[in-house]
């Protein structure tokens, strides 16, 4: 056999050599491609594997703020169960990552009928299934932790979201639909569904979405085409019985149990004002049959990101719910709803950017450059960025904790008027700052990793589409500035003035960043006025909310600066030079420019970006 492959060999070479000197050109000698060497995919170079960072113990800022945030006795209870989840993202949930695939909906039986089974994935329903177990919802309102139960929640999440392929969505408006029922909710509602919804026994716990978006527009739900009737109670409803019809443009937590949903009580004249808030059980019985109700899933949402999560769009007929809350009143019942998703989608946000950072930082520690003889780590341009991408994680960390801080607070009815005040200037604020920021820091750090952090199996790529989300849901950027706008009347911006000028302060004897104070007390003094001279103008919103969220970052860098610095951390230098960082490199200054560039001539800005826009027309030019 040995000599047959031999003369085999020989045969083939032979003729492709007579092959080659019989074409019009022969360049040299070309072996038949059988028998061309062929390296396998297991030889020659590899990337280095980097490490697996633990998700908690290796974060830059959120152990340090935790210890500034909390009181000792419920630190070490919060540092040991962040540590324990640490190493489960590592070795349970980052495992799970290729079972997690968008959800399926079959519309049809066999026999034509139509039955709306939506099936999720199997990595989804445990993920689900492990964030219940966590706490994800029960945490923050079991309240072991008084006033501290929503810092340690959402330090909680924060760790997770990297992981956890936007769980905060369906958890998220569990968390909502949770708070206004506590708050707004009839005895029986509060009997027999909150306990479900802020459980942590997969078996026992609910999930709830929320449906407002409709095809009339998305947050502006004053032409909400949904209607609700009122029809005759019965022994088992949980509260007034009504029935709804009406199309559901964008519904997320489609798997969900129970949902809450605008529906117009009013005429159509009333605008938001007539419309109320209802409960609605997905399936009756709730849990665990198949959907009813008079609710149909007529297609899934093809989206760019957030793939696990099922969004649908459902239509409602002769949907049976209950009212919650007083009736005509549902923008104002929903909105602890809007003001608790807000502050989830922020903590996505944020979350998603520390996965990239730990993942940046992990591969520059072991890959090699300029001819295999220096690390990443070593390279002072390359250190730069990722200390750039370090910078905007701790600024928004701080600041979003700041405002989650005063939310465990408020719900405890022990807040001051000030810190109430403060409370809804951030909310709009925080999501709107980090959904603007991380999505080009996140792309910073796939840059960082070359030609790899484009690969999906990296999971960069999956946490920026899903990040991307964040700049829409729950209001658009535009859309909360002009909420904040709402929240800065009256004097609201004196009082957030008041207690960052008491931060201030507080600095005044740390010499080495009193340069950097100050110009950071001069612009905080120039907020009010700001204020005031862009309230009339419609290009300021937008730009006054990148001013407040700038400024409000270097206050709260300022705030755990101080603190590091009188409790002798060892982190002090690095927290001194994060403030110092962000007054030199942060974009106070910018937005500040733009803004008063803008308040020159408003109304030329304005036409002038019509122009760039639609070109020059005769109405342009005007």
């Amino acid at each position: 056999m040995y000599v047959g492959y031999i003369l085999l060999v020989i045969l083939v070479g032979t003729q492709a050599y007579i092959h080659a000197a019989s074409s019009d050109t022969v360049l040299a000698y070309r072996p038949h491609p059988t028998l061309a060497f062929e390296m396998r995919v297991e030889e020659g170079f590899h990337p280095p594997i980097y490490p697996e960072e633990d998700p908690y113990l290796a974060d830059p800022v959120l152990p340090s703020l935790l210890k500034r945030l909390l009181p000792a006795s419920i630190l070490s209870q919060v540092q040991a169960d962040l540590t324990r989840l640490g190493k489960d993202l590592i070795t349970d949930v980052r495992p799970l990552a290729p079972l997690i695939q968008p959800a399926t909906l079959i519309q049809y039986d066999q026999f034509g009928r139509r039955v709306d089974q939506l099936r999720t994935s199997e990595g989804w329903r445990k993920l689900e299934e492990m964030a219940t177990r966590e706490g994800y919802v029960a945490i923050g309102h079991r309240r072991d932790y008084g006033q501290f139960s929503r810092v340690y929640q959402f330090a909680k999440a924060m760790t997770m979201t990297g992981d956890y392929h936007v769980i905060m969505c369906p958890f998220g408006m569990t968390d909502g639909a949770a708070r206004i029922i506590e708050l707004f909710g009839t005895e029986k509602m509060k009997k027999e569904v909150y306990p479900r919804l802020i459980s942590s026994d997969p078996g026992f716990a609910y999930l709830s979405g929320q449906w407002m978006t409709e095809k009339t527009g998305g947050s502006d739900v004053s032409q909400t085409e949904t209607t609700a009737t009122r029809v005759a109670d019965r022994s088992d409803d949980l509260g007034p019985a009504y029935e709804l019809n009406g199309f559901k443009w964008f519904s997320s937590a489609a798997e969900g149990n129970v949902t809450v949903a605008l529906a117009r009580t009013g005429s159509v004249s009333d605008g938001s004002r007539g419309l109320s808030l209802f409960l609605i059980p997905l399936r009756l019985p709730a849990f665990p049959t198949p959907l009813s109700n008079g609710i149909r899933l007529h297609r899934l949402k093809n989206k760019i990101g957030t793939w696990g999560v099922p969004t649908a769009e459902i239509s409602l007929d002769t949907t049976r719910g209950w009212l919650i809350g007083p009736l005509n009143e549902g923008i104002k019942t929903i909105a602890p709803v809007l003001n608790l998703t807000r502050v989830h989608a922020a903590v996505h946000c944020i979350g998603s950017l520390q996965r990239c950072l730990s993942i940046a930082r992990s591969y520059s520690m072991v890959r090699h450059v300029k001819s295999q003889t220096t690390l990443l780590q070593d390279l002072p341009l390359h250190v730069a960025n990722l200390a750039s991408i370090t910078l905007l994680y701790r600024a928004l960390t701080c600041m979003t904790f700041s405002a989650i801080s005063l939310l465990g607070r408020s719900e405890l009815r022990i807040a001051t008027d000030s810190e109430e005040v403060r409370l809804r200037l951030m909310t709009p604020m925080i999501k709107a700052y980090a959904a603007h920021k991380t999505p080009f820091a996140i792309e910073e750090a796939m840059a960082a990793l070359g030609g790899l952090g484009y690969m999906e199996e990296v999971g960069i790529g999956r946490l920026l589409r899903d990040c991307l989300v964040e700049k829409i849901w729950e209001g658009t950027i535009n859309v909360l500035s002009l909420d904040l706008m709402r929240a800065a009347r009256e004097d609201a911006i004196e009082k957030f003035v008041e207690w960052a000028s008491s931060i201030v302060k507080s600095a005044s004897k740390i010499e080495s960043v009193q340069y950097h104070v100050a110009s950071l007390d001069e612009f905080i003094r120039r907020l009010s006025s700001m204020f005031e001279s862009g309230r009339t103008v419609d290009l300021a919103p937008r730009l006054l909310m990148m001013i407040f969220g700038s400024i409000t970052a270097g206050v709260c860098l300022l705030e755990h600066a101080v603190w590091s610095h009188n409790s002798a951390e060892a982190t002090v230098f690095i927290d001194l030079e994060s403030f110092k960082r962000w007054m030199m490199e942060g974009e106070i200054q910018k937005a500040v420019h733009d803004f008063e560039d803008v308040m020159k001539d408003p109304m030329g800005k304005s036409s002038m970006d019509k122009a760039f826009v639609y070109g020059i027309t005769e109405r342009s030019k005007l």
